[in-house]
């Protein structure tokens, strides 16, 4: 005997424990399962783009720490480049190392808080506590070196705003010894996890077609077997001189994406260690950058883009010769890969939902710009 169900509309968010932010999702549900979704963003539009042409080049870069607040110094960094990329100019070489330092020790910060929230979410408590012992012991690094733990405003057109307290190489290099140590725990208290492996293996899955088809970028699509990192596939600033690998796997379900953001943890420390051995002295900040009132790029447009923790994040610039931007957009990787979520909802169980968004790490900040 088939049993009669009704379809119902539930709403989630737009404030709820499992969002990250103010995120809503409409969903239709028969029984316990998704017939549709609709996801409904725009709660945190603060209008950024459209701020920018009203502040002269270097007003923007806090602005940018707003957008993907747990991976700020990658944001900083890229619209920094592009002005630079419009103005044909180089940051010094010590700058270079010092941003890709404080880049990827941010990198591995906000992989942290996604590894610990993501494990709250679907019922286990003690990793994120865990995940911020370590995320904190990363904040002290950023923090001693850019005088902020979350929005850093550290990056400037042309270099870094300073240079490496006495003695913070050394303690960075200390940091990477006893993050690797505390990651190799991870795998033990959770990877295995019979009750883990069930909310996660096989669910929300993502072909490697429908991820390039849908441009999604960073752990997502590698986590569909897609090899594509920017960091090694169009090297910008000096990823060039560091040997790294790229995590991928094959399966494309949340717990590929999970395995690959943990290997990107233990990548990112490679990195790390590598640029403290090979930096050396020098100036922070090239001559033209340190000018803030004259920083007047040539009148034209350019397009940069480089891998933040989240994926692909891209500036476009335009500008008309003064010293505002004349038009400035944002390709910010979380807006892009949240696209997909309503289709990987249809006909799964209503208790995955939270399994599945989780995995896409998302942050509404960058979401709504």
């Amino acid at each position: 005997m088939s049993i009669k169900t009704e379809q119902m509309v539930l709403n989630i968010g737009p404030q709820h424990p499992s969002t990250h932010g103010v995120f809503r999702i409409e969903v239709v549900i028969e029984g316990e399962y998704i017939r549709k979704a609709k996801p409904v963003i725009g709660y945190l539009h603060r209008g950024t783009e459209k701020l920018a042409e009203d502040l002269i080049y270097t007003q923007f870069i806090p602005y940018t720490d707003r957008l993907d607040y747990m991976n700020a110094m990658t944001n900083n960094y890229v619209y920094c480049a592009a002005v630079e990329k419009l103005m044909e100019i180089e940051a010094p070489e010590r700058a270079e190392y010092l941003r890709v330092i404080t880049m990827e020790l941010n990198r591995i910060a906000s992989h942290l808080v996604w590894w610990g929230t993501y494990l709250l979410d679907i019922g286990a408590l003690s990793p994120f506590l865990y995940a911020f012992r370590d995320r904190d012991t990363i904040l002290d690094r950023l923090n001693e070196i850019s005088g902020a733990r979350m929005t850093f405003n550290y990056m400037r057109i042309g270099g870094v705003k300073w240079d490496a307290p006495e003695g913070w190489i050394d303690k960075v290099k200390e940091t990477v010894k006893l993050l690797r140590e505390n990651f190799a725990e991870y795998h033990q208290l959770v990877t295995g996890n019979e009750i883990f492996i069930g909310r996660t293996k096989g669910v929300g899955i993502i072909t490697k077609e429908d991820a390039i088809n849908w441009g999604l970028s960073g752990p997502i699509l590698r986590g569909s077997g897609v090899k594509f990192d920017l960091r090694k596939n169009q090297p910008y600033s000096i990823y060039d001189r560091f040997d790294f690998d790229i995590p991928t796997r094959e399966e494309g379900d949340c717990f590929a994406r999970y395995e690959v953001r943990l290997d990107e943890m233990f990548e990112s420390l490679k990195i790390i260690e590598q640029a403290c051995d090979q930096i050396t002295e020098g100036e922070i900040v090239h001559k033209k950058g340190q000018r803030i009132m004259m920083i007047k790029p040539p009148a034209g447009e350019t397009y940069f883009r480089c891998e933040a923790s989240k994926g692909e994040i891209g500036v476009y610039l335009v500008s008309n010769g003064k010293n505002k931007p004349y038009r400035l957009k944002l390709r910010r990787p979380s807006f892009v890969n949240v696209e997909i979520l309503a289709d990987m909802l249809i006909d799964r169980n209503i208790a995955d939902l939270v399994a599945i968004f989780g995995s896409l790490d998302v942050v509404l900040g960058e979401v709504d710009a």
